[in-house]
């Protein structure tokens, strides 16, 4: 199964592509980062992201995207604008018939360290372990993209786990 990570953004919008195998490796096909520049208008930078979405998902076939949820900064215009980038990967999924599954940083952070409330560090570090890569993915919003990919295919196996020992009972 391949899990397409996002970590929206308007500047930077964060992505990672993991494949799990039937075992508990996973792997890393792709990440990078969709970047819009400051001088366009809002419309033009939102089209970027959503071709750009778009795009990686035709040229990858994932058969799910995991996305962080939107959480409420300090300032109102990163939400807002966090919030606009998050509506033009959502409706690139949409058009693509590509499920979406949204996880908060704080589950996030669980999921890859067992820790709510690990620091940036320690999340690029296990992303950098699990994956066995010999350095740190940059920029760092690829990175969360990743940890968000491998959050939702380690909730999908504790998911999985815990129905089939359901269902022996």
């Amino acid at each position: 199964m391949i899990i397409l990570g996002v970590d929206p953004g308007l500047s930077l919008t964060g992505w990672g592509l993991v494949q799990s195998s039937g075992g508990d490796a996973l792997s890393l096909i792709s990440y990078g980062c969709i970047k819009t520049k400051p001088a366009e208008t809002i419309t033009e930078r939102l089209k970027t992201i959503h071709l750009s979405i778009v795009a990686l998902i035709r040229e990858n076939h994932p058969e799910e995207m995991a996305i962080e949820e939107l959480f409420f900064l300090k300032e109102a215009r990163t939400v807002a604008s966090v919030g606009q980038a998050r509506g033009a990967i959502l409706v690139a999924a949409a058009v693509e018939n590509l499920p979406v599954y949204e996880y908060n940083p704080r589950h996030i952070k669980m999921a890859m360290t067992g820790y709510g409330s690990a620091d940036k560090s320690q999340m690029q570090k296990m992303v950098k372990t699990v994956l066995r890569l010999s350095e740190i993915p940059q920029p760092d919003d690829a990175a969360d993209a990743l940890a968000i990919a491998m959050c939702h295919i380690n909730t999908k196996r504790t998911q999985t786990a815990l129905s089939k020992a359901k269902a022996g009972k």
